[in-house]
């Protein structure tokens, strides 16, 4: 665990490098911040904070020279005292350009702002699409277009949303910044306009520059479409700050909160409690008290369904529901009398029908979720089947995806089929999701996955007429698992925007507190109403 933290933290100081020492050069001497350094600015000093899709990008478009970042810095943090998301160009990447996946960040910004109805900062730099990679950005649902049609739907459930142009600001983002509550610009560095120079020169033979077409004073005094212009950065930044120093106050949802404990163990000690050996049996309940304040665990339906822990606790202060797989070695009543029982983080019927039930008493109790994620997915057999483990699974589904309080999910070891559907994972709409370097996320495990593609693959050949010796057949299954295991890296997920991020297991109890906070500030009206569940 120590050395995936490690390792963790060596990623993490590489991507605050963006595009790397040579490019932060050239932006320092066109006097500009780099995107860290303008969020920095903004941030409350000793504040917690979360990072959005931090690894978002990761070894993703080799041949382009790769997006470290996905080329944008987003963040849930405060500004003098206001929770906000904060959205930053980083011009060293590609110049800030859109690749595809820089798109599905700033949408999922945009999705946390909505859900949470909490402002939303946006600091621009970017040359815009890239280009070579258009037809991947710019005409579908969740493409370019999205952005502009959430900043109307946001300006519509009175979301406040700042921009300041601090850079490039070209086509059809410049619509981004003009549609947001405060447009601000940069002297000097700051341009914004439907077609560049060049373009322009191109489309209707007019020679002019950057600054006549699109500059600071330019929109700030002639069109308009700018509100004020400022002389630098940091100026620029210290008007946002004075626009959130006097929002005025929203409705809360009403989410329990009491004084915060320190856990009964220190985070140090998961490292103890969690083995890397994906087989090993462990105990849930060790590792709650490492996250949970100390004496609040309150466990919901002890002795039945026992492959999944439920139960109330409170985590820095806040009432919550917990949802957590087991992997313990436990006693189990059998006719025969009691054995032992590895539960390999399986979900049985008796589990399924448990958290169901569980998950309804927090919907009706207006406590929010949160799902501890290592599972294998759910029993098989034909015990299973005439036990009806389909109606169950589906049961726990119900409830969970219907669910309106708001849920956080973390994936701390194994994360695999229909297991990752009832745990709520990312299709299941959590607030926010979050995977420990130990995290394995795929429909199976490695070794059963290679072994399936591996007879697929066999009997493919024998189709043909074609035997394979054993030696063959090893080399075969090596090559499978290797490319298996790759995607099952928490980094390979969080690339892809999966999960929100891969975080230390000692951050976790922040990402709660300031998931829950964010929650805080969007009342629930929606009913809770699980449609047909069968009993």
């Amino acid at each position: 665990m120590n050395e995936l933290i490690v390792e963790l933290e060596l990623k993490r100081a590489a991507l605050r490098l963006g595009g790397g020492e040579d490019k932060i050069k050239k932006l320092k001497a066109k006097g500009k911040l780099t995107a860290w350094e303008r969020v920095e600015y903004l941030l409350d000093d000793h504040k917690a904070y979360v990072e959005i899709a931090q690894f978002a990008g990761d070894n993703m478009y080799p041949e382009e020279g790769g997006c470290p970042n996905a080329g944008v810095v987003c963040v849930l943090g405060y500004v003098k005292d206001e929770l906000c998301v904060i959205v930053s160009n980083d011009a060293t990447v590609k110049a800030g350009a859109w690749f595809p996946i820089s798109c599905k960040k700033n949408l999922r910004a945009q999705e946390i702002a909505m859900e949470n109805k909490i402002p939303i900062i946006y600091l621009v730099d970017s040359a815009g699409v890239f280009l070579p990679m258009q037809d991947q950005i710019f005409p579908d649902k969740e493409h370019f277009g999205r952005i502009f049609r959430n900043n109307a739907k946001m300006s519509s459930m009175g979301i406040p949303q700042i921009a300041a142009i601090m850079g490039s600001c070209v086509a059809g983002g410049a619509y981004l910044p003009i549609m947001s509550d405060y447009a601000f610009i940069v002297e000097g560095t700051g341009s914004v306009f439907l077609a560049g120079p060049y373009l322009v020169k191109s489309a209707i033979g007019e020679t002019v520059d950057a600054e006549t077409l699109g500059g600071a004073s330019t929109h700030s005094v002639i069109s308009g479409v700018t509100d004020n212009k400022f002389p630098d950065e940091a100026s620029c930044l210290d008007a946002i700050k004075g626009v959130m120093d006097k929002l005025g106050a929203h409705p809360k949802a009403g989410f329990n909160r009491k004084e915060a404990k320190a856990p009964l163990r220190q985070s140090s000690e998961i490292a103890e409690i969690l083995p890397l050996d994906r087989t090993k049996p462990y105990s849930m309940h060790k590792l709650l008290e490492a996250l949970v304040d100390e004496g609040t665990f309150e466990e919901y339906k002890q002795d039945y369904g026992k492959t999944i822990v439920c139960g109330l606790a409170r985590i820095d202060g806040w009432a919550v529901g917990i949802v957590a797989n087991q992997r313990e070695i436990v006693k189990a009543k059998k006719p025969a009398g009691a054995v032992e029982m590895q539960m390999g983080g399986v979900i049985y019927s008796d589990s399924a029908d448990k958290a169901a039930r569980f998950i309804m008493n927090c919907n009706q109790q207006l406590i929010p979720l949160v799902f501890l994620q290592d599972v294998t997915g759910f029993m098989v057999g034909s015990r299973s089947e005439q036990g009806g483990i389909i109606k169950d699974g589906a049961k726990m589904v119900n409830a969970m995806a219907n669910s309106v309080v708001p849920k956080f999910t973390f994936i701390i070891g194994n994360s695999y089929g229909a297991g990752n559907y009832a745990m709520c994972g990312k299709a299941y709409d959590p607030r926010l999701i979050y995977a420990w370097p130990t995290a394995q996320m795929a429909v199976m495990s490695g070794a059963a996955a290679g072994n399936t593609l591996l007879q697929i693959q066999e009997s493919a050949l024998k189709s043909k007429g074609i035997e394979i010796s054993e030696e063959e057949k090893n080399t075969l299954l090596d090559d499978i698992k290797k490319r298996y295991l790759e995607q099952l890296s928490p980094y390979y997920a969080a690339a892809r925007i999966w999960v929100d991020g891969v975080i230390r297991p000692d951050e976790t109890r922040s990402v709660i507190s300031l998931g829950i906070e964010a929650a805080n500030h969007n009342p629930i009206t929606e009913r809770y109403n699980v449609g047909v569940i069968q009993t």
